[in-house]
């Protein structure tokens, strides 16, 4: 594969009518890294990830990649690729022709592509599996036959959107570990659009938060989660408390927030609910001025001295873990 380069956003705006569903944008994405474009529904994060694909046209804005505005080029010329979230594989062909379709399309020779396309199927590890159609194939093997179709290319940036909402919890968690595993080996760029905070975190070098047709924050997934600098991103990555103090808004971890005895601590609230959450139990409290707080407290800590619904406690943290926001 080409040796990869950045991949730079330059004012990349989209509108549909009178509606911008993205907003002039600047970012540049490292080359050899894996990003991860989040957000909630509308944002705009899928409609950036398909301009630079050259499924959607730009309204403006350029899309730079190995030193070329790549933002008018068709998908084939652009040097990347891109997995559906469908995977949108034919049915009538079996798993090596499926792979090895773009390359026919392109007028490659039978014993070339279907050379390739084992090489594709061998870094997936599904080389046995070449034969079957997809409808013998679990969900999590057609995920694996997509991202081989699209890497089959030699793209220089491998664009996923939302590729893994159609696999049950436990097999996301598996195609995660695999994901990051292939971005590492082949060393070229990921950019994986994903509502999922959880997926971000545990996959992504950057993350890039985008809300309202921007870009709120990017940053390495660690200082996302904890050095937020707006109340939105605090609330959407979650874990986070947002409250109003004398010297302004602040981002506090729930798991930075203790209970304390009611008085002895920077406020006081009265305890709304309790949930049980395994290794942890998250008690939130309404204080006096109306805010919600949670307390992310280690199970066995909990209920040596539990804690009651309606009951007040006090709410304590360390001053240094509360984070001021700037919007």
């Amino acid at each position: 594969m080409k040796q990869p380069s950045d991949l730079e956003l330059i004012a990349l705006t989209k509108r549909y009518g009178e509606t911008v569903a993205v907003a002039a944008i600047d970012h540049r994405f490292r080359a050899g890294r894996y990003a991860c474009l989040l957000g909630p529904s509308g944002c705009g994060k899928s409609s950036t990830l398909r301009m630079i694909a050259g499924h959607e046209e730009v309204s403006d804005g350029a899309i730079i990649l190995d030193n070329l505005d790549i933002a008018h080029l068709p998908p084939s010329r652009r040097g990347t690729a891109m997995m559906f979230q469908s995977y949108a594989l034919f049915p009538h062909l079996n798993v090596r022709d499926n792979v090895a379709f773009s390359l026919r399309m392109a007028g490659v020779s039978r014993p070339e592509r279907e050379k390739r396309a084992m090489e594709m199927l061998e870094l997936v590890e599904l080389q046995t599996m070449a034969n079957r159609r997809p409808d013998q194939l679990s969900g999590g093997q057609q995920q694996r036959v997509a991202l081989a179709r699209a890497l089959i290319t030699r793209p220089q940036v491998l664009l996923l959107d939302e590729p893994l909402s159609a696999l049950d919890p436990f097999l996301r968690i598996r195609m995660r570990a695999e994901l990051k595993r292939l971005q590492r080996e082949l060393g070229i760029s990921f950019i994986h659009v994903t509502h999922g905070q959880d997926e971000a975190l545990a996959l992504a070098d950057e993350i890039i938060v985008m809300n309202d047709a921007r870009i709120e924050q990017a940053g390495p997934a660690i200082e996302i989660f904890d050095r937020p600098r707006t109340a939105f991103v605090a609330r959407f990555m979650g874990g986070h408390n947002v409250i109003d103090l004398p010297r302004g808004s602040v981002a506090l971890r729930s798991d930075h927030t203790t209970l304390a005895s009611a008085g002895s601590g920077q406020v006081d609230g009265t305890i709304t609910a309790v949930e049980y959450q395994g290794t942890h139990v998250s008690v939130t409290a309404r204080t006096s001025g109306g805010q919600d707080m949670t307390a992310s407290v280690p199970a066995s800590a909990f209920f040596d001295s539990p804690r009651e619904l309606g009951e007040t406690v006090g709410l304590t943290w360390q001053e240094r873990d509360a984070h001021p926001l700037s919007a």
